[in-house]
């Protein structure tokens, strides 16, 4: 039987490579072709405007011609239904993937449920709020992981600003992480989030521990009740301590990783209000609409999966750069890391079977112009090709003189033009160490403001992307077995038990465990 996969990438690798400036120089509709401007309204709630340009890659017609075939011969339609369906579209661990409903965007059962969960968190919320749970300055967040790293990210790209509550996210179990929060914080008017879907993580279970006994320590009279849980274990979470009106459960289908939307979200909605956080899930359901109704190449997270696909399996890049030009998100790097990497991050198929070429690039990237002093040298004169996405906003985040945002933005636009163009900056045009090969790729993600609609818009069209990556290889992006070998080896260190390598032994010998 014929391999689509196999069969799609022989003909891409068959085609000829032209460079960027010849593809733009061939046709001059070329960025009407790979660009597109996504606009919605939410009321009073905001509206939202992102422009999306893929036109600096190097997708051509004949590239995704073929691109759009793979997705006709490996279902791409049906599997996209079925993610919003409820369907299984995580067969090793047999179980749907419900992440959309918790902002609108799946079966109806499955929406009515998040929107009774959402409520329940916004009573919650706005309780504390008012004065129910006596004076609340600070919240310290403990999970690790999605459950992590999506606050992070939302509570630091939306309340510098303003904050309704003092927030700080503690994932590492190192416990310096945790005492530079308590050192930030006064156990009296502080309450204490457990973001755990399984309440029994090893290290978010014992930095919950800590933080309790600090409370206590400290002069709390009950700490249990400064203590919100966030779960899809509620029993686990009664069975910890945690009275049940404060435990905000979300279900079994959300992913940990795509978990942001549901009660994990609690600090955020915390942090800036629920409105804010409504706003948030409207601007990621307008990326689930679009991506459920757009076709083909104009379906802008399948466009950019047919270039994550192209560069990794033809281009064999093995890395992929995120550079967002605004300090609102210099957490979004770390959290693309966990949501591209754990989840495409794979060797077999979602049948089992090994996979013929990469899977996954490395994720990573950093912000603005400190990166161009940093890393663009080799981005620009390197051996490695490394595609590049930019992310810019066309409002500032800042009130300071125009000067610095103007500045920003032409950095951000200049660099994706370089990478494409290079060229000499020798006086004669010659001298080796001054030139640029150019014909670089990079896409651009510019918002017309960066507020909560946006944030979840930008969020929900990377998740789209990677699911779409992962229906495109064939793999299972759901699952995420590669984290549960160290874990476990972790354990039998802690209980003194296996079999370990010399070096291994002798680490734990020089460290006490022997």
């Amino acid at each position: 039987m014929t391999d689509p996969i196999s069969t799609t990438w022989d003909a891409i690798c068959a085609l000829p490579q032209p460079k960027l400036s010849e593809l733009f120089a061939a046709d001059p509709d070329r960025l009407e072709k790979l660009s597109q401007r996504l606009e919605a309204s939410f009321g009073e709630l905001g509206d939202l405007g992102i422009r999306f340009d893929w036109s600096k890659t190097h997708l051509d017609d004949a590239i995704l011609d073929q691109l759009e075939a793979l997705a006709e011969a490996m279902d791409f339609d049906a599997q996209r239904e079925a993610l919003f369906g409820g369907g299984i579209v995580n067969p090793t661990e047999g179980r749907a993937a419900t992440h959309g409903a918790m902002r609108g965007s799946g079966t109806e059962a499955d929406v009515e449920e998040a929107q009774a969960l959402t409520t329940r968190m916004g009573m919650l919320v706005e309780a504390i709020h008012h004065g129910a749970l006596g004076e609340v300055n600070h919240l310290i967040h403990i999970g690790i992981g999605g459950s992590a790293l999506g606050p992070d990210l939302a509570v630091d790209a939306l309340a510098r600003d303003l904050s309704l509550v003092d927030v700080h996210v503690v994932s590492n179990i190192d416990g310096l992480a945790l005492e530079q929060a308590f050192a930030a914080c006064d156990p009296a008017t502080t309450l204490i989030a457990i973001a755990s879907k399984t309440f029994t993580t090893i290290e978010t279970m014992t930095n919950a521990a800590s933080a309790l006994k600090w409370l206590g320590d400290n002069g709390v009279d009950d700490p249990s009740g400064r203590v919100i849980a966030l779960t899809a274990n509620p029993e686990g979470a009664v069975e910890w301590g945690v009275d049940e009106t404060r435990i905000l459960p979300f279900p079994e289908s959300v992913g940990g990783r795509y978990s942001l939307w549901s009660s994990i979200g609690f600090p955020v909605a915390l942090a800036v209000g629920m409105d804010d956080f409504q706003a948030m899930l409207a601007g990621a359901q307008a990326i689930d609409t679009h991506f459920r109704e757009a076709q083909g190449r104009a379906n802008l997270p399948l466009l950019a999966a047919f270039a994550d696909q192209y560069y990794t399996r033809a281009r064999w890049c093995q890395t992929r750069a995120v550079f967002a030009y605004d300090e609102r998100l210099d957490l979004l790097p770390d959290y693309l890391q966990q949501l591209e990497m754990e989840s495409n991050g794979k060797s077999v198929s979602a049948k089992g079977e090994p996979v013929d070429r990469p899977t996954a690039a490395v994720t990573w990237g950093g912000v603005g112009t400190d990166a161009q002093h940093a890393v663009f040298q080799l981005l620009h004169q390197g051996t490695h090709l490394i595609p590049v996405d930019f992310i810019a906003s066309i409002a500032p985040g800042d009130q300071l003189d125009p000067a610095h945002h103007k500045s920003l933005l032409i950095n951000c636009f200049a660099q994706g033009a370089a990478l494409m163009a290079g060229g000499n900056m020798s006086a004669d045009g010659k001298d080796p160490a001054r030139a640029f090969p150019g014909d670089r790729p990079s896409a651009m993600i510019l918002v017309d403001d960066l507020d909560a609609a946006a944030l979840g818009a930008l969020i929900a069209f990377h998740e789209h992307r990677t699911f779409a990556n992962a229906v495109l290889m064939g793999i299972n992006p759901f699952d995420q077995f590669g984290v549960e070998l160290g874990k476990k080896m972790a354990k039998d260190i802690d209980a003194g038990e296996g079999d370990f390598d010399a070096s291994t032994k002798a680490l734990m010998e020089a460290a006490g465990m022997g």
